[in-house]
């Protein structure tokens, strides 16, 4: 009797201890999968964590209560009763929160719960609310201290806006794709732009229906991702949804009522337009909009199997040129016309249950054309072709393509790694229209293959991380390596682009024994190369290659539920200047429920771009209307040295953040301090008399030339509440910005030639003072109203006359109305900038822009009205 006792005391002992596995999904109210869950078994300290799917798998008995949490969700605990499978489904707490993929690799971090000021933009919602049809046209009114700016008459930069964050250049901002390091454009600012003597990256290439929100990480960020991240990181997640058809059809245009005082006969005043096919001057046609721009947009997304996807997305854009006020050497002074095709892709497949292969990508195409300065009489122009002189045009083919593909996997033990290698590439092409190279005389053709350049990178990387939820209160560890090569190069244009002819129309290649044609009238010797932008010779011909190796670390710890600690290590080695190390600590102390400290200290670096190192160019620069031959030489030439310029270094830097984050029922406020010092910032000098060069009368550098010193605030405060006559939302999203120079490099050169008060106003022009934009919402069933408000800071530019240009402060204001038709359309109506404000005039004919205005924060084209078609299926 004692051993058949025992026997099933054995027996039901075994049953009630016997362990099983439980594998699961968890998603969210809206049946998307959430990574970073905490499940543990209920009394112990066992559990585990969801992957990057929402996926999990955990040992357990039958009698076993497993708890659910995660971080704006209520927890929810399930007996497991000998279930083999338990999906959960969780439900949204007091608030929901996007868990963010940028500025911590832990995968449990929310945008105020993270040590870093972290902005979270729901793409969908700001373009269904807006009649911004660019990715940087929406930063510029939701980002606090992202800045972009529209230019006129600076060559490639028509075609590409400039854009920064916190008023560093667009260069020391690193923008990533699903967390990848993306590639930057070709294009190097020369000219009066915001980011002069830098290159950034084209997000104007990435289409906006394709992105289903942006993480922009307002924190130096160097010591996590590497070069570029001085300013902070801008990350984009691409869309991942499946079975769902959606898209748009929009249509706008500005108001050609240029508000100001403009003198008789100006052009672009008068209700007339310019004959674009011939020589850009006026041709009657009276008209009250112009800009006029069209969007159709398409995406779909397909499952693959059970688990996978591939969400794809097209847009066709075409906008048409604005022409505003400028004097008569600037006829066509405006915003630049654009007829652009984009498709990306987004697809992940899963291989086991705990591997999933994943690749996206895409590829943009624009064919962009913008006015450069008119040609009126001189030896510039042939009357023969162009009887009443011409307004040449710079076009240009752009095509930008990309694709990223990788394998990530979670061990036995929860290890996650994941192996990526991303390559893309800008091509930027020149093409000159409405011309002539006038050394050829009556010869001359009217349009030239200007050459052009490109910008190609490829990365690989392996990242390891892992999530310990039973170290004190949780402590993430990640660690990882990166190989990057990057390439550029120049390409020549047709001979004529570029050659200077004799009388007898042979190049000239011995100046002595050669004639070069004058003009009849002046007797000043006729330039060669086409006019408007000389083509690039064999001679500025570049094929530069370079590599980069790096690793890293990066660990976050929540000591208490109240204080979590973050540290980071990265060393990097290029191969064409040496290595850096730099490091990051940030905290975050919850100092009550519902308040969160947070602060940062870290150091940074920016290897000088390959453009910056090798670009050069011969260009005709418009200095108050008087043309002047100008050499860019290449900072590796003997020419570069022979005036004093060093070779190039990286710019190094040190940030340092404070700041507070609070949640009040339905109000939400983020305040962000900065300190942001950079020492041997990469800068376009000032022009320096050139009489030894040929053909040539001034030349310019790329120069180490300035330390800078910027101290800021960011501010977001939002609410949103429901009642029963609607839905209410308001943001007031602001940035409070001071850029000092502390010192000029300049040597033993002189300060006002090497960087003088207009270089310096260019510079501290990129880092407005303020901008502060107020958002409110209302939205009841069908219905939804939005007003907007963005208050942009004076700026103070000087111009060639070197007296300042002063650009006061002033508001725009932005209207949307929507309504759904169907269940499946919804038309939205609205303006931007509807009361049409300027900013204000200059009169003295010595703009950079040979404008009425130059290119400022606001814009130049006046109020923009539209109408929008989305549907959805």
């Amino acid at each position: 009797m004692k051993k058949l006792t025992l026997i099933l005391f054995v027996l039901i002992t075994g049953v009630c201890y016997a362990q099983q596995t439980v594998t699961g999904v968890v998603k969210d109210p809206d049946g998307s999968p959430l990574p970073g869950v905490n499940i543990v078994i209920k009394g112990t300290n066992e559990g585990t964590t969801t992957d990057f799917d929402g996926k999990y798998s955990i040992v357990v008995s039958p009698e076993n209560t497993l708890v659910y949490s995660y971080i704006g969700f209520n927890n929810k605990e399930i007996l497991v009763q000998g279930q083999v499978t338990i999906d959960v489904k969780l439900t949204s707490g007091a608030q929901l929160e996007e868990i963010v993929l940028v500025g911590s690799r832990s995968a449990k971090r929310t945008e105020t719960d993270t040590p870093v000021a972290i902005d979270i933009i729901d793409m969908q919602e700001v373009i269904t609310k807006s009649g911004k049809i660019e990715i940087n046209e929406l930063l510029q009114y939701t980002a606090p201290s992202f800045n972009a700016n529209k230019q006129s008459g600076s060559d490639g930069a028509d075609h590409i806006d400039p854009a920064s964050l916190r008023g560093l250049g667009p260069d020391q901002t690193l923008v990533l794709i699903n967390g990848k390091r993306r590639h930057s454009s070709s294009l190097i600012n020369i000219f009066g732009t915001r980011g002069r003597g830098n290159s950034g990256t084209d997000l104007n290439a990435i289409p906006a229906t394709a992105i289903k929100r942006i993480e922009v990480l307002r924190d130096g960020a160097a010591a996590q991702y590497g070069s570029d991240a001085i300013a902070g990181v801008i990350n984009i997640v691409l869309k991942d949804n499946v079975n769902k058809f959606s898209g748009g059809i929009s249509y706008g245009a500005y108001n050609t009522n240029a508000k100001g005082d403009f003198p008789a006969g100006t052009p672009n005043t008068d209700g007339n337009r310019l004959d674009t096919e011939n020589d850009g001057n006026r041709i009657a046609d009276d008209q009250n909009f112009d800009g006029g721009s069209v969007k159709v947009t398409a995406n779909y997304g397909v499952e693959i199997g059970e688990e996978g996807y591939a969400n794809l997305t097209t847009e066709f854009l075409s906008k048409n040129k604005t022409l505003r006020p400028g004097f008569d050497f600037r006829r066509g002074f405006g915003e630049a016309a654009i007829d652009g095709f984009n498709f990306f892709a987004n697809a992940a497949v899963p291989i086991s249950e705990k591997t999933q292969l994943y690749a996206f990508g895409g590829r943009n195409y624009r064919d962009t054309d913008a006015f450069a300065f008119t040609r009126n009489d001189g030896e510039r122009v042939v009357t023969s072709i162009f009887p009443n002189g011409f307004t040449p045009r710079i076009t240009s083919n752009i095509i930008d393509n990309s694709v990223s593909a990788g394998i990530r996997t979670e061990t036995q033990n929860r290890w996650r790694i994941d192996f990526n290698n991303t390559w893309g590439k800008n091509n930027f092409h020149y093409f000159i229209q409405g011309t002539l190279n006038a050394s050829l005389q009556e010869s001359s053709p009217t349009d030239f293959d200007a050459g052009g350049h490109s910008l190609s990178q490829n990365t690989t990387s392996l990242d390891f991380s892992k999530y310990y939820p039973n170290t004190l209160q949780g402590f993430n560890i990640a660690f990882g390596t990166e190989y990057r090569t990057e390439n550029f190069e120049i390409f020549a244009g047709e001979e004529g682009s570029y050659a200077t002819y004799d009388v007898n129309g042979l190049p000239i290649i011995d100046p002595a024994n050669q004639t070069q044609p004058t003009d009849p009238i002046s007797g000043e010797l006729r330039p060669g190369g086409s006019q408007g932008f000389p083509g690039y010779s064999p001679a500025n011909e570049v094929d530069r290659s370079r590599t980069n190796f790096s690793v890293y670390a990066d660990a976050e710890l929540d000591f208490t539920n109240s204080f979590l600690l973050s540290a980071a290590a990265r060393f990097e080695n290029y191969s064409d200047f040496g290595s850096t190390i730099n490091g990051k600590l940030a905290f975050r102390l919850k100092a009550t429920q519902d308040i969160n400290i947070r602060g940062s200290i870290s150091t940074g670096f920016r290897a000088p771009s390959l453009a910056q190192i090798y670009y050069n160019l011969r260009f005709t620069d418009f200095q108050g209307g008087v043309a002047t031959e100008t050499l860019l030489s290449p900072n590796n030439s003997p020419v570069t040295a022979s005036f004093g310029i060093e070779q190039l270094e990286e710019e190094t830097a040190v940030n340092a953040a404070l700041g507070a984050t609070a949640k009040f029922g339905a109000f939400t406020a983020t305040i962000d301090g900065y300190f942001i010092n950079v020492k041997d910032r990469i800068v376009l000098t000032g022009t320096f008399d050139a009489p030894q060069i040929p053909n040539v009368n001034e030349a310019q550098f790329f120069a180490n030339g300035v330390d800078t010193e910027t101290v800021g605030l960011d501010i977001i405060l939002s609410w949103k509440e429901s009642y029963n006559f609607g839905d209410l939302s308001a943001t007031l999203a602001g940035n409070i910005n001071n850029m000092y120079i502390k010192e000029v490099k300049n040597g033993d050169l002189d300060e006002a030639t090497f960087f003088g008060e207009r270089e310096k106003a260019f510079l501290l022009a990129s880092a407005p003072d303020s901008k502060f934009a107020f958002n409110a919402n209302y939205s009841k069933e069908k219905f939804n109203a939005g007003i907007g408000l963005t208050h942009f800071s004076e700026i103070v530019l000087i111009d060639f006359a070197d007296t300042e240009d002063v650009y006061g402060a002033k508001i725009t204001a932005d209207l949307n109305l929507g309504y759904k038709l169907s269940q499946n359309l919804k038309l939205t109506v609205g303006g931007n900038n509807i009361f049409n404000e300027y900013p204000d005039q200059q009169d003295d004919g010595e703009t950079e822009a040979g404008g009425y205005w130059d290119a400022v924060q606001m814009g130049f084209s006046g109020a923009y009205y539209y109408a929008r078609l989305d549907f959805n299926f």
